[in-house]
């Protein structure tokens, strides 16, 4: 049987696990909603809801492949690291060859599409690292990730001699961040954002390979015995993680045209904490991409409203840590007691 326990269904077969926690956070979030609507003038304005969502593309991005990393039970904290490298190395790869005595003004010269399918390649690189060390040599995901993630981030520094790199760069390099739907504020990453949580849903709810990773966070030892390639399942999530934060770092260079090593900075921890918000258990086996939407779209609001109230920095930090705490207390409380 390669469905996990979280998915079946409770309460008389209406709501599963997983179900219920969505609509339950979906419940969250109205509440957090309405309270940032009477504190914040204009809150609710149709621009400013569809900000929420269009202005956290890139977490949400990052979100897809950690919430199918959770699921399995492991940890993928190297994707802000990984954003670094590949932003800078796209530019790299293409910026002029002997343009400048300026070390930062040159580059390999390579065509933009090679530029960003070598720079691609490498943040998929970075994801087979980290399944290396995790799948076959057993060191835990939380250790070795972080590793990657320094490691890369500390590379993206060296090309960049701890700055940026955003001079002699060809014409096609800037247009994928300014692509868009014209007369709105709807940009290509926004589109790319909602074709990927598309496809994820799809592949969530309707494959036999998402099924074996329930399995997998669920019992690992169980999976193996019953023919699963556990190395091979994880090998596969942690490449489409490295894949899915190489093309959110292509993305944010190609829109700010630059390649900035300290770009991303922690990322990693946002995606941790909307992965959390959207119900996806810590220890595996539980969780969905719908979940993990709705908890983005839970913190933006907080974000949003905090900086609408004019909280400084360190207190908006404060407020995000005060109020995921609360929500996911409030839903592991809602689902021992439907349990119950």
């Amino acid at each position: 049987m390669e469905t996990s326990q979280m998915q079946k269904p409770l309460l008389g077969g209406k709501l599963s696990d997983e179900s219920f926690i969505t609509v339950f956070m979906v419940g969250v979030l109205i509440v957090v909603f309405g309270i940032a609507c009477i504190f914040v003038p204009n809150f609710y304005k149709p621009q400013n809801m569809l900000n929420l969502i269009t202005n956290n593309w890139y977490i949400i991005v990052l979100g897809i492949g950690i919430t199918f990393v959770m699921i399995t039970g492991n940890y993928d904290m190297s994707v802000g690291g990984n954003i670094a490298l590949t932003g800078v190395l796209s530019v790299y790869f293409c910026q002029g060859v002997n343009v400048s005595q300026n070390p930062l003004a040159n580059g390999l010269g390579l065509p933009y599409i090679l530029a960003i399918g070598l720079a691609l390649l490498c943040a998929m690189g970075v994801g087979a690292v980290n399944a290396f060390f995790i799948a076959k040599l057993k060191v835990p995901s939380i250790i070795v990730t972080l590793g990657t993630m320094m490691l890369a981030r500390g590379a993206a520094q060296v090309i960049t001699q701890g700055a940026q790199r955003n001079t002699s760069l060809p014409d096609a390099f800037g247009v994928l961040g300014s692509l868009g739907i014209p007369g709105t504020s709807i940009r290509l990453p926004v589109l790319v954002m909602i074709a990927l949580i598309i496809l994820a849903f799809i592949f969530e709810k309707k494959t036999v390979f998402a099924r074996r990773i329930y399995l997998i966070g669920a019992n690992p030892v169980a999976a193996r015995l019953s023919g699963v390639n556990v190395g091979g399942y994880l090998t596969a999530l942690y490449i489409v993680s490295g894949l899915l934060a190489g093309i959110t770092g292509i993305l944010l260079a190609s829109e700010f045209e630059a390649g900035v090593s300290n770009r991303a900075m922690g990322y990693e921890f946002d995606a941790l904490v909307i992965v959390l918000l959207g119900g996806i258990s810590i220890t595996g086996g539980f969780g969905s991409v719908l979940g993990m939407f709705v908890g983005a779209i839970i913190l933006s609001v907080v974000t949003s409203a905090a900086t609408g109230m004019l909280f400084s920095p360190d207190w908006q930090f404060t407020l995000k840590a005060i109020v995921t705490f609360i929500a996911i207390l409030t839903q592991r409380f809602a689902l021992d007691k439907r349990k119950g």
